[in-house]
């Protein structure tokens, strides 16, 4: 089962026992533990980060499909434009985003790092080791939507000296934090060492999370490369000059999914939205539509619904009255993300292959661009069982940058919150221009973050100020540490 309900049941004492030496022994209930093992605290972190990550289903708060996928133009609104289309979203979204990446994800990822570590109660490497995984990869999250974030002080209100007021550290430190934590994290895990269960990723496989811990390294190493090449450049060369020591992602099989069921609550979130709870406000963006058409691109097929044997998308950002009148036409999204089984994705094959092409083309690895490219595109093609034309990558004509960074826009289709930073990054895929027709909000300016929450300017406000006072301003327009242009 993905979702697991921890539930405590409350004693309710009958007498009284005489103060004893044996005092303590006797008024330990064995049915009402104190602390959670990582065999449940690990599965409930997992479903609770990745859902929020993949989508969520509570309206208002869907990070995924009313802002990323909107934003880096997947899909677009048919109705309700006023719900992230036109750039604009509530508090809700904010807020219940930071809160639940903490306190659902990192608060428990915590949990099972104290317990499982060498002076732990539990000691277990490779509960540890996923731990430090699965933390760096939240907190990658979180840094990368907001920018400076609570981080060295973070997640410390339970420990021996608690900080309910955590300092914010810039992104370069926070980045500089998880490449750390992910190579010790690599060294904690044992392929062969103690087992462990609870683990709906991977189902145990600890070679899997070793090859999931230094693909996320190459992610976030390729991501910074431009403020940091040198730093990023040994990275990239200490991985892949030792695969047996740093193994990393070799196909398909090895992609970190959060693998849904075809029963409620285990089924995916867009699942739950769009056919539970049947929610129709989505269609295909016309800017996809437009380049997969263009490219001959048979993952079209794949991605959206044809209406009459044609595929025909909706312009971001249009007024409701103008957006309703394609209904009838536009495409929708395809059934493959619809099921209730559809996975939820973290980080696949494709991604990592064309991220090396990209960090071949910058000159930051020797290996071939041309290669990786291919690779990842043949890849990209086979993860959503799509046909790839024996003429479709070269077609493509030379390599370069930014048809790198399109074909990873196409293949991360349906993570939107990773194509998104893609694009805040590097500017890349270019936009078209806006539709006459369409009214935006923050300036009509594609959002560059999400603001911080306003919980922290009531409870956290003298380290908030420091945070905004890294970043400038607080605002949807601000661009992030890692931008390139």
């Amino acid at each position: 089962m993905k979702k697991i309900i921890i539930s405590f049941v409350a004693l309710l004492s009958i007498g009284t026992i005489a103060c004893t030496d044996s005092f303590d022994k006797l008024n330990t209930d064995p049915n009402n533990p104190t602390s959670i093992s990582p065999q449940y605290l690990l599965p409930y972190a997992i479903e609770k980060s990745v859902d929020r990550y993949w989508g969520g289903n509570v309206r208002f708060e869907r990070l995924n499909i009313d802002g990323a996928m909107l934003w880096i133009q997947y899909l677009s609104r048919n109705i309700y434009s006023n719900e992230g289309d036109n750039y604009g979203i509530t508090p809700t979204f904010y807020n219940n985003t930071w809160k639940s990446f903490y306190t659902d994800g990192l608060v428990n990822y915590q949990r099972v790092i104290s317990q499982s570590k060498a002076d732990g109660k539990l000691p277990n490497t490779n509960y540890e080791g996923i731990a430090l995984v699965m933390r760096s990869w939240t907190f990658s999250l979180l840094t990368d939507l907001y920018g400076p974030i609570p981080y060295k002080e973070a997640i410390k209100g339970t420990a021996d000296a608690p900080i309910y007021n955590p300092a914010y550290d810039s992104q370069e430190v926070v980045y500089a934090g998880i490449l750390a934590d992910l190579k010790e994290a690599n060294e904690k895990l044992k392929v062969g060492g103690p087992a462990v269960s609870g683990d709906i990723l991977y189902n145990g496989d600890i070679l899997k999370w070793k090859k999931f811990a230094n693909s996320l390294r190459i992610r976030l190493a390729n991501r910074q490369a431009a403020k940091k090449p040198a730093e990023s450049k040994a990275i990239l060369a200490e991985i892949l000059g030792n695969a047996a020591t740093y193994p990393v992602f070799t196909s398909n099989d090895d992609n970190a999914v959060l693998k849904n069921t075809d029963s409620r609550p285990s089924n995916n979130e867009w699942h739950e939205v769009m056919v539970i709870g049947s929610r129709t406000d989505w269609s295909m963006s016309k800017t996809l539509v437009d380049k997969l058409l263009g490219l001959k691109d048979s993952r079209l097929s794949v991605f959206a619904t044809s209406v009459k044997g044609s595929y025909e998308g909706i312009p971001n950002g249009l007024p409701d009255a103008i957006a309703t009148t394609y209904l009838s036409s536009a495409s929708t999204l395809g059934s493959y993300f619809t099921k209730a089984s559809s996975p939820s994705v973290l980080m696949t094959y494709s991604e990592l292959m064309l991220d090396l092409a990209e960090a071949a083309i910058d000159g930051d690895i020797s290996g071939d661009a041309a290669a990786y490219f291919k690779t990842g595109i043949t890849a990209s093609h086979a993860q959503f069982g799509a046909t790839l034309a024996s003429d479709y990558i070269t077609s493509l004509g030379a390599v370069s940058k930014e048809k790198i960074l399109d074909q990873k826009w196409i293949a991360l289709f349906g993570q939107g919150v990773e194509a998104w930073t893609e694009y805040r990054r590097t500017g890349f895929p270019v936009m078209p221009a806006k539709d006459p027709r369409a009214v935006f909000e923050n300036n009509g300016i594609i959002p560059t973050r999400l603001p911080f929450p306003t919980t922290e300017y009531s409870l956290n406000k003298t380290k908030l100020d420091a945070g905004i006072g890294i970043l400038g301003t607080d605002n949807m327009q601000t661009k992030l540490w890692w931008t390139e242009k």
